[in-house]
């Protein structure tokens, strides 16, 4: 008899946590699991890749940071669903979800840590404490998501790391494919031009300006290269003042959020990502696995990803010149860019697939349930 497992997560919105749920859920052995998913405040383009999957999702529509009304529902729909095991995602949905499945009698419970949470103030690291008491397994994404909450008082045995994973039709994406003149007809830019790309959301915690800054260097050797900035948040706008301020404005297309980013990336010849912090980066992931090499910040979470001199290079983050300057040879040996993207291309495919992914989940709910 298949043993049910409850999903909740704040949204499913196209962002990497949701996207990896979506995955896990998604490819879960049928005969051995029934699987649920719940969002607290809303759904999001997830909601159909779930849907398609025959996945149940509900929406509880939870409308304040603190909103009692969605915690009682979210433990009524607990109670009715009568799950074997509930697995939490993310900051709101650890906290309310842990505590309404323990109210409903929930006996197993699992929680994730998608990222070095370096935002959480000292009662919200108190609440994760507390809650990691009463949680069976907390699932890091990396090791360096263990070893922050580590270090801030959680204890080490309740960790499974287990790897994001990257899609098949991802995995097998080519480097700069054909149609490359068709995307930068769609997106209104000359034809002839060699593309740097960065995904994320656009928040102090991406960086993005020293990218900008990176793009104005590189201008001054190259006129044929752009930076498409894939993604949106609060400092778009900012970013976009920096852009003109700097002089690069014609330089940095800002595309918002996009759906189709394996697609995007697979026309890029170097990937960029400045944040000062990660979990487990997705759209690292993305673009090694499209063979497009990588400059990073040199933080924990991204020396797991990123082998400097062969899948690209790490930098480190106070370097205001470091990326336009690790970017130079890439640009300029085409035989460099070519086998750091192929290295990457097969580290992905060899150590981060989905498969790998959901085997390592199954394993952790078999152990939990005894199935």
């Amino acid at each position: 008899m298949s043993k049910r497992i409850l999903h909740i997560i704040p949204t499913l919105d196209p962002h990497g946590s949701e996207k990896q749920l979506t995955l896990l859920a998604s490819h879960l052995p049928r005969d051995r699991f029934d699987v649920h998913v719940c969002a607290l405040t809303r759904g999001g383009p997830f909601e159909e890749s779930l849907a398609k999957a025959d996945i149940p999702v509900t929406v509880l529509h939870k409308r304040w940071k603190v909103d009692p009304g969605a915690w009682w529902r979210l433990k009524r729909h607990i109670a009715r669903l009568r799950p074997d095991l509930v697995h939490t995602w993310l900051f709101a949905a650890n906290c309310y979800g842990r505590t309404a499945a323990r109210q409903a009698g929930v006996r197993r419970l699992a929680a994730s840590e998608r990222c070095v949470d370096r935002w959480k103030m000292w009662h919200e690291l108190a609440i994760d404490r507390r809650l990691a008491a009463s949680t069976d397994r907390i699932v890091a994404n990396s090791s360096a998501v263990r070893d922050f909450y580590v270090s801030r008082g959680i204890a080490a045995d309740k960790f499974v790391v287990i790897a994001n994973g990257i899609p098949p039709a991802e995995q097998g994406a080519e480097p700069r494919s054909p149609g490359h003149a068709d995307l930068l007809a769609e997106l209104n830019l000359p034809a002839g031009l060699r593309l740097i790309a960065t995904v994320g959301r656009l928040s102090p915690q991406k960086r993005v300006k020293e990218l900008i800054w990176g793009m104005h260097q590189l201008s001054k050797l190259f006129d044929n290269v752009y930076l498409l900035v894939i993604g949106d948040g609060p400092l778009r706008s900012a970013l976009e003042r920096y852009a003109r301020l700097t002089g690069v404005e014609d330089r940095v297309r800002f595309l918002g959020t996009r759906l189709d980013v394996a697609r995007l990336m697979a026309h890029a010849e170097v990937f960029w990502l400045a944040s000062g912090y990660e979990g487990q980066s997705n759209a690292i992931m993305e673009a090694m696995a499209a063979g497009v090499p990588v400059v990073a910040c040199d933080i924990p979470a991204n020396r797991e990803l990123v082998v400097p001199g062969q899948t690209g290079f790490l930098v480190r983050p106070s370097s205001r010149n470091a990326f336009a300057r690790h970017t130079l040879p890439i640009l300029e040996d085409a035989e460099l860019a070519r086998r750091f993207g192929a290295a990457g291309r097969a580290r992905m495919l060899s150590e981060f697939t989905v498969e790998r992914m959901v085997e390592r989940h199954a394993a952790l709910y078999g152990e939990l349930l005894d199935c």
